[in-house]
Parts: C-alpha cells; sequence; structure tokens
C-alpha cells in the first residue's frame, strides 16, 4: 500500500506539526518538493493556520550562517489556480556585503521575471507591531528593496512600484512561519486585505550543502 500524500496528511483532523515536520526533515531536497508540490489551495492555507504554533521562524532560516554576499535559494510552490510552470517559482536570499546595513533582502526569480520584474524585497522582523507578529516573525517585505549592493549577477534593483510589477509585488507583504528545517510557509497580505493563496518555499544553498 503506498505511503499517503503530504496534502492528505495536512488535511487529516488530527493532523501534528510534528509529524509534517519529521516527514519533511527525512527527505532530501527534490523529495521535499514533490511532497510539498502534491498541496493545492485547501492545503496549503491548513498548512499556515498549523504552524501557527510553532516556534518563530529566524532569519537565520533564510540564510543560514551564509558569507555576505552568499545567495541562498528557496524554491517556491503556491497555490494560485495556475498549471504547475506557473505555480513553481524561487525567492532568493542574502546578507549584505562587508559594511553594509544589517539585513537581509532578496528577489523573486521564475519563469515570468522577464515580464512582472524581480520584486525585490527586505526580510524584515515583526517584533512590536503587535498585528504583524500575529502573522508571523518575519515578513518579506515589498515595500523595501536592497539599498546596498547585491551579489554579481542578480537582476537590476528596481523598487515595486516601477513597470508591470506594480501589479504583483507593490504594497504586499508575505508573512513567513515556520514548517521544519527547511521549510516555510507564507501568506501575503496587501494594502486591501488578506490574499486568497499561501506558498510554501524549501531552502537550498548555492554553491554548498
Amino acid at each position: 500500500m503506498s505511503e499517503p500524500s503530504f496534502a492528505s496528511e495536512v488535511m487529516q483532523p488530527a493532523a501534528s506539526l510534528d509529524e509534517l515536520a519529521a516527514r519533511l526533515d527525512a527527505l532530501d531536497h527534490a523529495g521535499r518538493t514533490a511532497a510539498l508540490e502534491t498541496c493545492g489551495l485547501a492545503e496549503l492555507g491548513r498548512l499556515f493556520d498549523l504552524v501557527v504554533s510553532a516556534p518563530p521562524i529566524t532569519p537565520e532560516h533564510f540564510v543560514g550562517s551564509g558569507e555576505p554576499l552568499r545567495p541562498v535559494v528557496h524554491d517556491g510552490w503556491n497555490s494560485l489556480p495556475l498549471p504547475a510552470f506557473g505555480r513553481r517559482f524561487q525567492k532568493v536570499f542574502c546578507r549584505p556585503g562587508p559594511g553594509g546595513p544589517d539585513r537581509i533582502f532578496g528577489y523573486n526569480e521564475g519563469g515570468a521575471r522577464w515580464l512582472i520584474g524581480p520584486g525585490y524585497f527586505q526580510l524584515v522582523p515583526t517584533a512590536g507591531n503587535p498585528l504583524f507578529e500575529s502573522r508571523g516573525a518575519w515578513v518579506v517585505d515589498y515595500h523595501q528593496v536592497p539599498d546596498s549592493p547585491v551579489p554579481e549577477g542578480w537582476p537590476w534593483v528596481v523598487p515595486n512600484w516601477v513597470g508591470p510589477q506594480v501589479l504583483v509585488y507593490n504594497g504586499t507583504r508575505d508573512f513567513m512561519r515556520k514548517v521544519s528545517e527547511h521549510v516555510s510557509v507564507g501568506k501575503p497580505w496587501s494594502r486591501l486585505g488578506e490574499l486568497p493563496f499561501c506558498f510554501v518555499l524549501t531552502r537550498r544553498i548555492v554553491g554548498g550543502p
């Protein structure tokens, strides 16, 4: 008898966050991404709700203890009503270079970047804002873009109110919660309120383990 899909486990009434995290931790990167890609709108929404009681996510989850300007790639999967290739994307994070400001920044990579732009952001703590804290400990904030040099080969840094990306990223914040050692789940809010989808990120490091 085949093992139940990760999506079906998420939807069990007695779903255990510890058991879900353990299942993901036991897989390699390809296995984790495949398991998470069984999830749709209902499953990712439930996962975001389930992990509200998990330990707060930390900046190290996104960039590890990596060197400055060393990109850390997270493979993403969202619950938008699109074909699979339109639901896959990447968020790439890094620490600033030596002497730069003490903040983490990044951008979005995917097949539509040529059309909608890179969607640059800063990773910002929510501590001190009770409303934001209730959504997650850290937020991918598209109101802010890198204010120091980015790694070589990254796209030009442009604010999110410029060009077609204004329709996707401008005025948006993605609130992040921890699922497992490598996986986080996020939910976006715009100026109009909560948006009706979620996404998951699975971390991998460029040029390292």
